[in-house]
Order: structure tokens, then C-alpha cells, then sequence
């Protein structure tokens, strides 16, 4: 018997490695810091289908990752079992076999069984997917249903077929073990047929994993575009506006109709997996090309939403490489590539088709007059979502210029909650996603537009001028995704009783406007939570909360540590990351990079900001500023106040926070901020750079060290404070009743060019117009400022306590400075 055994296992081998001649697989799942296996408990592999050459590519890769293997013995009970593996679903006949329903073999009877007889044995049981091909079925495509796996009647001719064709695009993926000891404990309340119910139970359990990875790595079935397209057209909704598109402009319905065929075609997607692929390999070599590395935060969040959900991913928008990169990270991580709205102005040529069979869905920047266009995309954003596409999508709007997050605009949002509202029967989950660059490919173009040069239209000519970007190096990017937003969840918090309406297309709720809201302002509140810190935007903090942007580099080192520990003592959220090693290695890369110069001295080398860089630099500042902003805050408190009482200091953080908080999407209620400002106070008072004396405040001695550390927190914030005093110089000087909210607005941002000029303030976004509008947008919610009758801006007397705070933040140079502008102009 030994012998056959060892003949079997040797012709098993032999054709495992001439299998492997031509198949090339991908495997996710497979580390072992992911699997966490217990090396005192037995293993077992599942397989959904049942297949020798599945079972070849599994040990293959259990060889190659080091597991324990899949061919040998299973050691529980008296004889043990022979192989560590079993197919969930078998196979009759011959050469055309046909698969039945899921089948308790022997070997899982067996586990359960022993596993029933002896409390102490646990079986570690790990699913493994594996698909030949990994690409999603064309609906009504009888060529992919012969090469598909999942056809019905599959035998050994098929299989070949398949292998052939798919096999050097093999896809495995390995899942977190089942252990076989909790169900069986789980069931052992039933009296009767206990043994029976948990093999039922483990076989349901696996059938349902393997449906819904299946899901999450290949999507829905793909529709045909030219069916898609038409689809639209016989909808009711559309069907309404053609006809009364055709009455509006006295022209016959059939070429209304023939134009929302045009606009569907020039919306819709034709996502292609041959482009995907060739995408794959082709940003396989430009990220080793331009990048240091990609590193990956919370994907498993995202591989388990995908199994039951329509996910909108929502990330940050920072580069044209966003969307790019995102779908690259899901589809090498086993996670089927979304829809992606792009702008109308990508669809150049070359550029636009491929984007198109990448994914990529057009929409124009504004569609509020054209009723029949509008039908279309919501139509077709609708479909998607019924259908449980993934889509992905920025609620920024544009690129950010300034490396802050953006106000978000709610257009699509509102689409997809009215899709939701229309056919709740698919849940949605929207996934935030914050990408962090430690340099930007288009850094040198925003700083040309910071800096008032026109934004340069998107064209062929200019992709192919961006490839000299190839011969540089950018670093690394992070990509962090953060907590998951259930949509039904946050309908049931914000409209509980949202499930008791009848919704059609046409149909607006008076809430939705309100909910809509509150979900685009929770979603990049989420993104910033998953913010990444880095060597660059750590040293740039520092660098530009100096006065000459220059330091010391064993200072500056220390800083960076300090100031790290400091988020790590009072971590922001569990989603965001931090960079390995220590300030020493940060500035040493940072200089490597190019963003900082080194001036030699006898007495210890400075490291400054020149040139460009020093406006460069506020970009990545700006990406992680939300995370220091109320330590901050505190901190600048004691800049012009040597003490204060500590109930005093708690105040004015609540009093200030809001438009803070709104400005940078901080996710801490107003409610919830004078126990985290508390918090702060500890740990600033931990960490030395405040003191306690009775029930006051005391900043430490002027011209120590901790004072300079408190001072550098406090310059994180000032310019944002200082913005603020601007706008409310500017009200008071002209009174009331003189300016509306526009022309508020407008002055405020002259005033703001003005004194960034005469204090060599290099920070384009101190004087950004939409910074403006959104504070005095925040002061009349807070009820600070009203409108009269003819829109001009009124303010109570809440407005003098508001400047009699600020002596207490901002220096006297600093306001003096804004009065005198502010009385001369």
C-alpha cells in the first residue's frame, strides 16, 4: 500500500510541474502573517468544484507559500484522513459530467465526526477559490459560456479547453480559516442528529463563502454595451422625457430618440478584461518605474463588503494616478475593477477608448439644462447600481491644487441615493479611500496654477509630455481605505422611516437634500480619517511653521519624533498610518527626494525650504494638517498668554472649532470636542510643554525647548486663524448692512494676496476664494451673521466676542497689520 502511495504521489508531481509549463497563477491570501495558522492544529483545504488539475494548482501553492500540504495525511481520529483536502461540489459521468449540488464527502464527515468525539480536536478548514480565466460573463455569450467554469455541464474536453485558453491567467485565492471545533460547539445544543446538523451547517457555510468570493472577484455578468445602451432608451423614465423633449422642440420622437442613443453611447462604459489586463502588467511597470512602492491599508474591509455589496469607492482626488492606482490595488487583490466616472474632457483620442474598455464611464461637467441627458446618466448610474456594479467616483469634484480635502459636491451622491431609494434590493456600501503621495506627478502644474496660471486643458499631447515623469523618481504611495458607510444604515439614522415611501425617478423627498449632505460631508470626513503620514508631509509641517523655513537637522529630526509620538499617544483614527523608522531617516529621504537642501556648518548642518519647494511643501502639509489641528489649536492659545485657566481654554476650542472642523472635515462632533480637548491638554501636560499650576494653564519658559515645540504646534494653525480675522476685519471695518456674502468674499481674498505678500507668506491656499466662502458660509449657519432683505450681511454682537478672542490667538504685529490694510483699502 505504501508503495502505491509513493508512485501516486511521484506521478502527481510530475504532472503538477508539466501543468505548471503553462499555467501562470496569481495568488492572494496565501501569507501567512494573513492566514495566522495555529501550527498545533491540522489543516485542511476546500475547493468549490471538484477537478484534479484544481487540486495540482493547490499544492502548488501551498508548496510555494510554504503551507502544510494539501496531499498529505489529515491526523484526527485513529486512522486519520488521506488527503488535507475535499470538494464542496462533485462530479458525474465521464467526459460530459455534470455537477451536483453541494456533497458532504466522506472526508467531512469524517472531521465532524471526530471532531464530535473529541471536544479538544479543532480542524483549521481554509477555503481556497480558484477560477480559471478570473473574467466576469458577457450576458447571452455563448463562446464564454463553453470556456466558462461555472457552465453546468463541464468534462475532461472542457476542462482542457479551459485550461488552455484561461490557464496562464489562473487566479487563487486563499481565505481566512473556518475552525471546524466553533460549529461544531455552536450545534451541540441539538440533542438530535447533532452530528448531522453541523456538517449541514459548515456545508452551508462554505457554499455561501465561495458564492460570495466568487462575487467580489468577477462582478455581476456584464451586459452587452449595445444591449445596455437600448436598455435605456425603453426605460419608463426616458421614455417620458423623449416624448416630451419632442413636443418642447417641435420634432419628431424617433430623433429624440436617436439622441439619447448618441448620449448613452457616449456615456456607457465597455469595460474589457483584455484591457484590464493589459493595464495590469502595463501599471506593473509604471509604479516600479516612478514609485518606491505601494503600500496597502485595510483591503481585507474591501474584500469582504465586495461579497454582498454594490460598492461606491470614494477617494481622495489628488492626481489623474487615483484611479488608476485604485483600480490596479482591487484587481491585484482579488476584487473585481469598478465603474469609474470620468470627466467628458478625458475622452480624447487613444486615451478615451482605452479608459472606456477600462472602466471608465463619461459624464459632462454640468447637465442641468439638458433634461434628456440627464435621464440618460441617471438611468444608466441607476442600472449600474441595480444590477450591483461597483462604481467609483470623486465626490471632490476636481483635483485638489492645494492637498487639502475638498468641499464635497453631492451631484452624484444624490444620484446614488435616488438609485438606492428607487430599487433597495442591492445594499450599497460606500467605501472611502485616501491616497497619499510623498511626491505628486503633477506637482509643478499645480504650483503654476497656485500661482495664477491658467489650468491646461487635457490633451494627447500633453499625456505624452507627462512620460518624462518616467526617468524620476515620486516615492511612495499609500493607499488607506477607510470605514465603510452602509447606505440603508445611514438612511435608518438619518430618516427612519425612509422604507414606508413609494420612490419612482421623478420622485425628490424634502429630505434628500439634507441627507445628501450629510452623507458627502461624513464620506471625505472618512477619507481623512484613513490620512497616511510620510517622511515629506511631516518634514514639510515642520519646515513651514518656522519663520525662514529652516532648522537645524538634528532639531528638526527630534521634532519629527516628537510631534509623531504625540498622534500615537492620541491617535486621530484607527485608520490612518504612519511611516517606519525615525525623524533621522525621514530627513535623510526627504532630502534624497529632492524637496529639501542641505546648508553646511561647523556647528551642525540647516535644512531649508528654497524656491519652489517652500510653496511645494504646503501642499503635502496640507494633507495630514487636519490631524494636529486641535492640539494646535491649544497651543495658540498660549502664544500671547503666558496662563490661562483651563476651563477658559476648553471654551475657546469649542468656540473656534466648528469652523475649523468644517473647513477640514475633522470627524469629532461639537458635542464630543471638549472631551477630546481635554484629552490634549493631558497629553500636552504629559509630554511637557504645558504645566498645571492650581487650575490654570502655564506654558513653559520662554526660549526652552518645550516652548519651541510649543510654539512650532501652535504655527500648524495660526494661518488658518489669521484667515479667519481677515474676513471679520473686513465686515467690521465696512459695518453693517454695506457687503453682501460675494462681495465679502472677494475683498476678504484681496486682503488675504495682500498681507501674504507683505509677510512672504508662501501658502497659496491663504488667500483660495472657496476657503472664504465656505467661513462665511459657516458663520451664518452659527448664527454670527444674517442677510437683510437686500442680501447684505448684518452681524451681532457675537462679532466682537469672536475679535476679542482672537487678541488672545493672534500676535499684535499680526492684527495690527490686518487693520491697517483693512483701513486703507
Amino acid at each position: 500500500m505504501s508503495h502505491f502511495l509513493g508512485l501516486s504521489s511521484f506521478f502527481f508531481t510530475i504532472l503538477r510541474k508539466i501543468l505548471f509549463f503553462w499555467v501562470k497563477t496569481e495568488v492572494v491570501g496565501n501569507e501567512k502573517d494573513f492566514l495566522q495558522l495555529d501550527p498545533d492544529k491540522p489543516v485542511c483545504y476546500v475547493l468549490q468544484y471538484s477537478s484534479f488539475s484544481s487540486r495540482l494548482v493547490l499544492e502548488q501553492e501551498c508548496l510555494a507559500a510554504g503551507l502544510p500540504s494539501s496531499q498529505a495525511p489529515l491526523p484526527i481520529g485513529g486512522k486519520g484522513i488521506r488527503r488535507s483536502f475535499f470538494f464542496l461540489y462533485s462530479r458525474q459521468g465521464q467526459w460530459f459530467r455534470k455537477r451536483q449540488s453541494p456533497t458532504v464527502t466522506q472526508r467531512l464527515k469524517h472531521m465532524v465526526h471526530e471532531a464530535t468525539l473529541n471536544s479538544d480536536l479543532d480542524v483549521q478548514i481554509v477555503p481556497v477559490s480558484l477560477l480559471w480565466g478570473r473574467e466576469p460573463e458577457k450576458q447571452k455569450s455563448m463562446f464564454k459560456m463553453l470556456l466558462s467554469d461555472s457552465w453546468s455541464v463541464a468534462g475532461r474536453l472542457q476542462k482542457f479547453l479551459i485550461i488552455l485558453v484561461h490557464g496562464r491567467r489562473t487566479f487563487v485565492q486563499f481565505s481566512k480559516p473556518i475552525s471546524l471545533k466553533s460549529i461544531v460547539d455552536e450545534t451541540s445544543s441539538e440533542t438530535e442528529n447533532h452530528e448531522e446538523i453541523a456538517t449541514r451547517k459548515l456545508a452551508r457555510i462554505l457554499r455561501v463563502h465561495f458564492r460570495r468570493t466568487r462575487q467580489a472577484i468577477l462582478g455581476p455578468d456584464l451586459s452587452h454595451r449595445r444591449t445596455l445602451v437600448h436598455s435605456l432608451i425603453h426605460s419608463t423614465v426616458v421614455k417620458d422625457v423623449i416624448r416630451e423633449t419632442a413636443k418642447e422642440e417641435g420634432i419628431s420622437p424617433e430623433k429624440v430618440k436617436a439622441r439619447a442613443i448618441k448620449y448613452g453611447d457616449e456615456i456607457a462604459a465597455n469595460l474589457s478584461m483584455t484591457v484590464i489586463r493589459f493595464l495590469s502588467r502595463l501599471l506593473s511597470w509604471v509604479w516600479n518605474k516612478i514609485y518606491n512602492g505601494v503600500n496597502i491599508r485595510n483591503i481585507e474591509t474591501v474584500q469582504e463588503i465586495a461579497k454582498e455589496n454594490a460598492v461606491v469607492y470614494v477617494p481622495c482626488h489628488r492626481s489623474h494616478i487615483d484611479y488608476l492606482l485604485l483600480s490596479y490595488v482591487l484587481y491585484k487583490h482579488g476584487v473585481m475593477v469598478p465603474h469609474i466616472a470620468a470627466g467628458i474632457n478625458l475622452n480624447m483620442p487613444i486615451v478615451g477608448p482605452l479608459l472606456r474598455r477600462g472602466g471608465a464611464f463619461f459624464m459632462r461637467r454640468s447637465f442641468k439644462d439638458n433634461k434628456l441627458y440627464a435621464a440618460i446618466f441617471n438611468e444608466y448610474l441607476y442600472q449600474m447600481f441595480s444590477k450591483g456594479y461597483s462604481v467609483e467616483y470623486f465626490v471632490e469634484g476636481g483635483r485638489s491644487r492645494t492637498g487639502r480635502t475638498l468641499q464635497p459636491r453631492p451631484g452624484m451622491i444624490a444620484m446614488t441615493v435616488r438609485s438606492f431609494l428607487r430599487n433597495s434590493s442591492k445594499p450599497i456600501a460606500f467605501v472611502p479611500v485616501y491616497v497619499g503621495y510623498e511626491k505628486v506627478l503633477e506637482g509643478r502644474t499645480y504650483l503654476g496654477e497656485l500661482r495664477g496660471k491658467k489650468k491646461e486643458k487635457e490633451s494627447v499631447f500633453g499625456l505624452f509630455r507627462s512620460l518624462s515623469n518616467l526617468r524620476k523618481s515620486f516615492g511612495k504611495v499609500n493607499v488607506n481605505f477607510g470605514d465603510p458607510i452602509f447606505l440603508s444604515k445611514f438612511l435608518d439614522e438619518q430618516q427612519p422611516h425612509w422604507k414606508d415611501q413609494a420612490y419612482d425617478a421623478e420622485y425628490r423627498p424634502k429630505w434628500l437634500n439634507h441627507v445628501v449632505n450629510e452623507l458627502a460631508d461624513e464620506i471625505v470626513t472618512r477619507i481623512n480619517d484613513a490620512s497616511s503620514i510620510n517622511p515629506i508631509n511631516m518634514t514639510g509641517l515642520i519646515l513651514l511653521s518656522t519663520a525662514k523655513q529652516a532648522m537645524d537637522e538634528k532639531i528638526l529630526a527630534s521634532q519629527m519624533d516628537t510631534f509623531s509620538n504625540l498622534l500615537k499617544q492620541m491617535p486621530y483614527s484607527p485608520h490612518m498610518s504612519y511611516p517606519e523608522g525615525c525623524g533621522k531617516d525621514w530627513l535623510e529621504y526627504a532630502e534624497e527626494m529632492g524637496l529639501v537642501s542641505r546648508q553646511k556648518q561647523n556647528l551642525g548642518d540647516i535644512i531649508t525650504l528654497e524656491g519652489n519647494n517652500a510653496t511645494l511643501m504646503t501642499y503635502y502639509r496640507n494633507n495630514i494638517l487636519h490631524l494636529y489641528a486641535v492640539p494646535a489649536l491649544i497651543a495658540s492659545l498660549f502664544q500671547n498668554n503666558p496662563m490661562m485657566k483651563r476651563e477658559k481654554v476648553v471654551f475657546l476650542v469649542r468656540s473656534i472649532y466648528p469652523y475649523i472642523k468644517a473647513e477640514l472635515f475633522i470627524h469629532w462632533s461639537k458635542e464630543e470636542i471638549s472631551e477630546v480637548a481635554e484629552q490634549w491638554i493631558d497629553v500636552l501636560i504629559n509630554n511637557d510643554m504645558l504645566h498645571v499650576e492650581g487650575d490654570s494653564l502655564c506654558r513653559p519658559s520662554t526660549g526652552s525647548a518645550n516652548f519651541v515645540l510649543l510654539s512650532v504646534l501652535a504655527r500648524f494653525i495660526i494661518q488658518t486663524i489669521e484667515r479667519y480675522y481677515i474676513s471679520i476685519a473686513v465686515l467690521r471695518n465696512q459695518g453693517p448692512g454695506v457687503l453682501d456674502a460675494a462681495e465679502l468674499e472677494e475683498q476678504s481674498t484681496q486682503m488675504a494676496q495682500r498681507m501674504s505678500i507683505l509677510y512672504g507668506l508662501n501658502a497659496p491656499e491663504f488667500f483660495d476664494k472657496t476657503l472664504f466662502r465656505h467661513f462665511i458660509s459657516n458663520l451664518k449657519e452659527n448664527g454670527i451673521i444674517t442677510e437683510d432683505e437686500a442680501g447684505k450681511l448684518i452681524y451681532s454682537e457675537k462679532l466682537a466676542g469672536v475679535v476679542e478672542d482672537a487678541k488672545l490667538v493672534l500676535n499684535a504685529e499680526m492684527r495690527q497689520g490686518v487693520l491697517q490694510v483693512t483701513t486703507l483699502s
